[in-house]
C-alpha cells in the first residue's frame, strides 16, 4: 500500500518537476549572463553586490528590454539594415560562422516553414530494419551530396526523447518514407512523453 502510494505521488508531481526543472535552468543561464555587468555596475555606482533575487530580477527585466528592442528594430530598415550587417560581420568569423548560420537557418526554417521544413511528419524504420519512428521533414533535395541518387533523398530530422531538441538528420528515399496524419505539436508531444502520449492525428482523435 506505501509503495503504491509514493509511486503514484512520483509520477505525479513528475512533469511538474521536470517542467521546474527546465525553467529553473534557463532562469539560471539567465541570471549568469547578466550577473557580471549588474556587480560591475553596483560596484562603479559605490553599492553593495545586490542579493540573487536582484540579480534574477535585473536579468528578467534585461532579457525583456533586449527582446523589444531587437523586435523594434525589426519594424523599421534602419534596424533590419543594421541587424543584417551584425549577420555579414559574424558569418566572416571563422568556427562561429558554421554554427551561426546552421542556427539562424533552423529556426528561419521552423518559424516559416520554408520547403515544407519541418511542418510534415512521418514514419521511418529506424535505428534498425523492423524498428519504427516518427521525424519531420528537413529537406526534399539532398542533390548536394553528389550521389547518383541524391536528388530523391529526403532529409529526415529524428528527434531523441525526451529532448527533441537533440536528434539524428538522415537521408532516405522517398519510398521509405510514410506520411503521417499527425500534427508537428503532437509529435513533439510524443517525443517528450517517451511515446507515453499517442498523437490524435489532423482530424481529432481516433475511435
Amino acid at each position: 500500500m506505501i509503495r503504491r502510494y509514493l509511486l503514484a505521488g512520483f509520477f505525479t508531481l513528475l512533469p511538474s518537476a521536470v517542467t521546474f526543472w527546465i525553467l529553473r535552468a534557463i532562469f539560471d543561464a539567465l541570471v549568469g549572463i547578466f550577473e557580471g555587468p549588474t556587480n560591475w555596475l553596483s560596484r562603479s555606482l559605490g553599492m553593495p553586490t545586490p542579493p540573487y533575487w536582484e540579480l534574477a530580477l535585473a536579468s528578467a527585466v534585461a532579457t525583456l528590454v533586449l527582446l523589444f528592442l531587437v523586435g523594434s528594430l525589426m519594424g523599421n530598415f534602419v534596424g533590419v539594415q543594421l541587424l543584417n550587417w551584425l549577420d555579414e560581420l559574424v558569418m566572416h568569423v571563422p568556427v562561429v560562422k558554421g554554427i551561426y548560420g546552421a542556427t539562424k537557418q533552423l529556426m528561419n526554417a521552423i518559424q516559416s516553414g520554408q520547403g515544407g521544413s519541418f511542418k510534415d511528419v512521418v514514419m521511418v524504420e529506424w535505428p534498425q530494419p523492423g524498428s519504427y519512428t516518427l521525424g519531420f521533414v528537413a529537406h526534399r533535395n539532398c542533390a548536394w551530396a553528389s550521389l547518383p541518387e541524391a536528388a530523391s533523398l529526403i532529409a529526415v530530422y529524428i528527434p531523441t526523447s525526451p529532448n527533441p531538441t537533440s536528434g539524428y538528420v538522415i537521408m532516405l528515399d522517398e519510398s521509405k518514407i510514410r506520411p503521417m496524419n499527425v500534427t508537428p505539436e503532437e509529435a513533439l508531444t510524443w517525443a517528450i512523453s517517451s511515446g507515453v502520449v499517442a498523437p490524435y492525428g489532423k482530424n481529432g482523435p481516433r475511435t
